[in-house]
């Protein structure tokens, strides 16, 4: 699948660059424009995280137009019938280029990017796609609650996300998926305050939902196959996610064959030791919050991918938790040429416990 562009997709992408600071950049930030445009808060023009702000549904699921950055993301492991085994991930982002106000229609401030990925860990279909979110290409409603771009869409009965129908199709690839939960929200951080430091100079609000069941089917180039397994989504959003300090993060998702979840992530940061977090949680509803004393990450192999050195094997051990894992590539060749490019894919979990999951790599 290549990359494909809605009709005005050419110019927002333009936009996009010029609007978050992209162009000008040295030649590091020219190779990770995804992290100078996380870096950017409008000067205070828009929302600030604010620690002790409780989370609260279903208004969470929906759109929070008065901070820059929002993304909600979806991954999920599934097996077909045959044993073929497929990553797949879908993602809407929201930016803003200004604090939200009475524009509409063309002159909205609020842009839209969509990312869809599959792989069979041979091969990798991908798309990226814009819109702008005043002229009903693309956006997020409550009422029932439906997140879309063109014909990408997440579309539940009521005002929860759950249960949904996620589909996409593009050229030669199409998924259509019924997901539901079997667990708790699960909000990262205290209470769903996400510090991204030490001193919680920067932060997002921030929950997971990591029980899903997923249930549909994947057709490529003409061949379509039935397909169950489980997923895992994020929405996530804040004024600026990164430090001007900061480099980027590595960050997984992890299914353990125990039936917990397993979120942990670093953030980078030139010269000084990346902070790190992350949560261990049942579908019961109990949650651990990991601090960064509990967490220790280790880059075992480096993989030259376009010119980049990425870290696709690592060693993850919560010695409180008696968890030692050892993550590994499904298929390395998971770099995303996107607009804003970074490495995203599924990845498989030995060690003492066994598991699936995904990985995500940016700022390389």
């Amino acid at each position: 699948m290549k990359i494909r562009s809605s009709k005005y997709g050419w110019l927002l992408g333009i936009l996009l660059v010029v609007i978050l600071g992209v162009s000008g950049c040295d030649y590091e930030m020219t190779k990770a424009p995804t992290v100078t445009a996380l870096k950017q808060n409008g000067n205070g023009e828009f929302d600030s995280v604010i620690k002790g702000v409780p989370l609260s549904f279903p208004y969470d699921h929906g759109k929070h137009a008065n901070f820059r950055t929002e993304w909600w993301y979806f991954t999920t492991n599934v097996t077909a019938s045959d044993g073929q085994t497929f990553g797949i991930q879908w993602t809407l982002f929201r930016m803003a280029q200004a604090r939200q106000t009475t524009q509409k229609n063309w002159d909205t401030p609020q842009l839209y990017m969509a990312h869809t990925v599959i792989t069979d860990g041979n091969q990798v279909w991908k798309a990226e796609r814009f819109a702008r979110g005043g002229i009903g290409q693309a956006g997020v409603t409550l009422s029932p609650f439906h997140a879309w771009l063109d014909n990408w869409s997440w579309k539940a009965m009521g005002k929860s996300i759950f249960p949904g129908v996620l589909t996409f199709s593009d050229q030669n690839a199409s998924v259509k998926l019924h997901i539901r939960n079997q667990g708790r929200v699960v909000p990262q951080g205290e209470h769903g305050f996400s510090a991204k430091d030490q001193n919680e100079d920067v932060a997002s609000y921030y929950y997971s939902v990591p029980f899903l069941n997923v249930k549909g089917e994947v057709t490529l180039n003409g061949k379509t196959v039935e397909v169950t397994g489980k997923g895992w989504f994020d929405h996530e959003w804040s004024g600026a996610m990164l430090s001007k300090q900061q480099k980027g993060w590595d960050w997984f998702s992890i299914h353990l064959a125990d039936g917990r979840a397993l979120m942990v992530a670093q953030v980078r940061k030139k010269g000084k030791q990346a902070y790190y977090f992350g949560s261990l949680s049942e579908s019961n509803g109990s949650v651990i919050p990991l601090t960064p004393r509990d967490i220790q990450m280790i880059p075992i192999r480096y993989t030259k991918i376009e010119g980049r050195n990425l870290p696709l094997k690592w060693s993850i051990h919560i010695p409180k938790y008696d968890l030692k894992l050892n993550i590994d590539a499904v298929n390395d060749n998971q770099w995303l040429n996107f607009k804003f490019p970074y490495w995203e894919g599924p990845i498989v979990i030995s060690g003492s416990q066994k598991g699936t999951g995904f990985m995500e790599l940016t700022g390389y």
